[in-house]
């Protein structure tokens, strides 16, 4: 699987929630940091966990992600999502960054976010 193909399929995970399928991506051992100062979520099993939250707490999602620099197995990428936050029933935009890193079954052994949140008004939502 190559880079944008992993980024189509985490997008398609994330706009199903499906949490099954975004676990997938991961190696075993993989590490996933949503933001630089949250301790990383050490494993599938805890990053299935997230991504359950995730599927419980947001709706209507839409995503974008592109790739903006690639270096050996390290990818930096752009994405930007929407959704309804649940169970607020707020829509909310993020725009934010990873760094990816993957191992040579093309599987994510590391991922880091840096992105930031805005709500969006009801008149555009």
């Amino acid at each position: 699987m190559e880079v944008a193909e992993w980024l189509e399929a985490y997008r398609r995970a994330w706009e199903n929630r499906d949490p099954e399928a975004a676990v997938t991506l991961y190696a075993e051992k993989a590490t996933y940091q949503e933001t630089p100062f949250a301790p990383p979520l050490r494993g599938r099993e805890e990053i299935l966990d997230y991504w359950k939250n995730v599927a419980r707490t947001q709706e209507d999602v839409r995503v974008e992600c592109e790739v903006v620099a690639l270096a050996e197995e390290h990818c930096f990428a752009h994405w930007r999502a929407s959704f309804v936050r649940l169970p607020m029933r707020i829509r909310l935009e993020l725009d934010g960054i990873f760094l990816l890193t993957f191992d040579s079954g093309n599987r994510c052994t590391s991922l880091r976010e840096w992105w930031h949140r805005r709500e969006i008004p009801a008149a555009r939502a």
